[in-house]
């Protein structure tokens, strides 16, 4: 079988290096490794529902993955993984893109996550929180007496610097 070989999407290539510093590039290696459940070097729908798994979404349905796969003209290795968030970014504004990240774990769109979700989140993958980190977080952004932390409020204090509702 020959091997995978990821296809240039139609209309041009994105030059990701020049989106993109070395560190941001780091960073998201990281998260590509921590999506490659296999370590196969591509992104597959077993990948994809085993990282929503390890995040906790164990009834994510086989449309919702395959239409994630589908935003890349063929398989998703580093380069179109890197790409792809390239276009999706290229004049992304910075309270959008934080609250995207945050919607995919907000399954049923509420608007909120689970304090002990995105504590364990923090704790244990790539750039890890230190309890201390976690103890500022929770005093800048404490969350509700039912333990859901507004993530929209989060979003837009860290693009704009203040609360809404100030």
């Amino acid at each position: 079988m020959a091997p995978k070989v990821a296809k240039r999407r139609p209309g041009g290539s994105t030059n990701v290096t020049s989106i993109f510093d070395q560190t941001q590039i780091q960073e998201f290696k990281e998260a590509f490794t921590v999506i490659d459940q296999n370590r196969d070097g591509f992104i597959s729908k077993d990948d994809l529902k085993d990282t929503f798994a390890v995040m906790g979404c164990i009834n994510v349905k086989n449309e919702e993955l395959e239409a994630m796969l589908k935003e890349s003209s063929g398989p998703i290795n580093f380069t179109s993984f890197l790409t792809m968030f390239g276009e999706k970014l290229k004049g992304a504004h910075p309270e959008d893109v934080i609250t995207s990240a945050f919607k995919v774990l907000d399954p049923e769109s509420t608007g909120t996550i689970k304090k002990e979700m995105l504590e364990e989140l923090l704790l244990t993958q790539c750039d890890r929180f230190s309890i201390e980190e976690i103890k500022n977080l929770w005093t800048a952004f404490p969350p509700d007496v039912a333990g859901n932390v507004d993530y929209k409020n989060i979003s837009y204090i860290i693009t704009h610097g203040e609360d809404k509702n100030e």
